[in-house]
Formats: structure tokens, C-alpha cells, sequence
């Protein structure tokens, strides 16, 4: 099991395991915000000889692809598989065995429980990678809206932003499809109507499993297409500055929305969501978290480092100057 160690504090795990007994041969619950390439090596090092025959994550985006990671590195053949992997530059292969993931968010915004996608981050050289492939997709992933009920207010919102991000980047994508669109149109209309009562009365669960269904439907949209601009935007500002990354990246959703909005759709519904969409967006006055987090000359000093190769080409819209962009978003 995976998990957070949180979970393991408020009882989560103990209640598992007496439904599992006998099942549970180990408890991992040391994942870091944004696994690390070191700390996930280390950690199959410490598994391995328990020979794992499946892996129950619970937790959020970094605990699910904490998991999903070492799924495939308990499987290896070497010593340092995460290491050998960004080494070799074999982390883009969609071949290779893995132990089976269940995954069960106790977040709403990632979406990892249905993507394709890993993210294992190289602190050390900060820098960020991304294993991508059908043995990166979990096994099953089962919903519990309950589990979010704890989540702190900005946690609540950073992650539900998260999921903003990955809906929009894919309709301003090139490998848009009607499918995919389908899913993020499906994902803003759900968090528009949701995240702001959630936002105002943490404790009302209709709306907590609306942002988590939310969330899974712009999971399966950037499984298609993946993310765009807004992502590349974000990296540096994470990997250097540690900006959650769902704040990192939907900070320049306001001005990319605006930016893009008839490109995207020039009448009727889909555009009334959308003009949506960003009202809620500026409502919740996200510059002001980032300004927070990083000052503008830090931000930047980043420039030359927000070119993503598979992120920043996927962009389809209107074209954009990016010091102009990050100027108009931190107003």
C-alpha cells in the first residue's frame, strides 16, 4: 500500500487492512510532494524483497504516481531502475512489465488514476521527467469523495485547478479531438458548478464527488492529448521554487482563456461555459497566490526554462509572447 502519512495517522490504513487481512505485506507512506527519482529508488531497494504481487494506492497525485512508478521499478532488472531510466532515456517506452496499480484519490485534480502518466522529478538537476504508457495506466480506480473531506482549503483549490488546467490545455491542443473535447467540456461544466460551493462549504460531499468527477473526466481528456503551455509555464516554477503544481499551472489560465476564447468557440453553449469558466477563474484571484509563492523578477528568470519538448508544441491557439503572457497574468 501507498499512501500518505496522514492516512496512516487518522486510522485510514488500519481500517484497509482489517478489510484486506493478511493482504497488506507492506506500508509505504514516505511519498514527497513530486516523487523523486533518489527517494523511489531507495524505496524499491526497501520493497523488493517482499515480491509484491500488486500495489493499492491512496492519496494524491504525487502518492498515485509514486506508486504507479514503482510498479514498474519493482519489475526491473536494476539496481537504480528510475535512475537507469532517465539515464538511458527509456522513460517515453510503452513497453515493459508492471505489477497492477489500484488507485483511490483522495484528491480532485490530478486525474492520475486515469492517465497514462507518471511524473518523477530529478531534484538534484531540477528537472522534470514524464513515463508515459499503457503499463502506466492503473489496473482499476475507484472514487471515495469522502477522502477529500480533509483536504485543506488551498489544497482543495490548487488540485481542482489542476484539473482546470489539464480540461483546458486540451481543447487549445493540436491533438484536440471531438472525444477529448467532450470530456473537458464535461469536466469545466461539473467544476463550474461545484468547485465554488466546495470552496465556501468544505463539508458538503455532493459537491466534493462532482470536483472529483471533474477531475476524472479531464484526466481521460489530456490522456489523449496531453497538456500544452500552461504546464511548460509551470515546471520551473515548481521544480525551483517548490509552487504546487496545480497552482503553478492554472495561473495563466485567465489570460489563455481570455487569449483563446474565439478561437475556441465563436457562439452558443459551449461558449457560455467557457465565458464561465473564466469568470470563475478571475473570481478566485489566483495571481494573487502565485505573487505569494514567487515575485515577479524570480518568475522571470525562468523564461529560458518554460520550453517543455511535448508540451509547449501541443499548443493550437492564438499565438502568444510569453514574457507578455506572464505580465498579464500576475495583474
Amino acid at each position: 500500500m501507498v499512501t500518505s502519512a496522514g492516512f496512516v495517522r487518522r486510522g485510514l490504513v488500519e481500517r484497509i487492512e482489517a478489510i484486506l487481512p493478511g493482504r497488506i505485506v507492506s506500508v509505504f507512506d514516505q511519498v514527497q510532494p513530486n516523487p523523486d527519482v533518489l527517494d523511489l529508488d531507495a524505496a524499491t531497494a526497501q520493497l523488493r524483497r517482499l515480491h509484491v504481487e500488486a500495489v493499492l494506492a491512496m492519496g494524491g497525485g504525487s502518492v498515485i504516481d509514486a506508486a504507479k512508478l514503482l510498479s514498474i521499478s519493482l519489475r526491473s532488472p536494476h539496481a537504480r531502475p528510475m535512475a537507469e531510466a532517465i539515464a538511458s532515456q527509456q522513460l517515453a517506452s510503452g513497453n515493459g512489465s508492471r505489477i497492477p496499480v489500484f488507485a483511490v484519490p483522495t484528491t480532485s485534480g490530478t486525474g492520475a488514476e486515469v492517465t497514462p502518466f507518471a511524473t518523477l522529478w530529478d531534484r538534484t538537476h531540477k528537472k522534470k521527467h514524464s513515463i508515459a504508457g499503457a503499463h502506466v495506466l492503473p489496473s482499476l480506480a475507484f472514487l471515495a469523495p469522502e477522502l477529500t473531506l480533509s483536504l485543506p482549503p488551498k489544497e482543495t483549490l490548487y488540485t481542482a485547478l489542476d484539473a482546470c488546467s489539464h480540461s483546458l490545455e486540451s481543447l487549445w491542443n493540436r491533438h484536440r479531438t471531438p472525444v477529448s473535447a467532450a470530456f473537458a467540456h464535461e469536466s469545466l461544466s461539473l467544476m463550474v458548478k461545484a468547485l465554488p460551493i466546495v470552496l465556501q462549504q468544505p463539508d458538503d460531499l455532493r459537491h466534493r464527488a462532482l470536483v472529483q468527477q471533474a477531475s476524472v473526466m479531464a484526466g481521460l481528456a489530456i490522456s489523449q492529448t496531453r497538456t500544452a503551455v500552461a504546464h511548460a509555464i509551470s515546471y520551473p516554477l515548481t521544480s525551483h521554487h517548490d509552487v504546487p503544481h496545480g497552482l503553478a499551472c492554472s495561473f495563466t489560465l485567465p489570460t489563455l482563456l481570455e487569449t483563446n476564447l474565439d478561437m475556441l468557440v465563436a457562439a452558443g453553449s459551449e461558449r457560455n461555459l467557457l465565458k464561465r469558466v473564466l469568470e470563475m477563474l478571475k473570481s478566485l484571484r489566483i495571481q494573487d497566490h502565485i505573487s505569494s509563492r514567487i515575485g515577479a523578477h524570480a518568475l522571470m528568470q525562468l523564461i529560458g526554462e518554460m520550453h517543455a519538448p511535448g508540451r509547449s508544441e501541443n499548443y493550437n491557439g492564438v499565438p502568444i509572447d510569453i514574457p507578455a503572457l506572464l505580465e498579464r497574468a500576475l495583474r
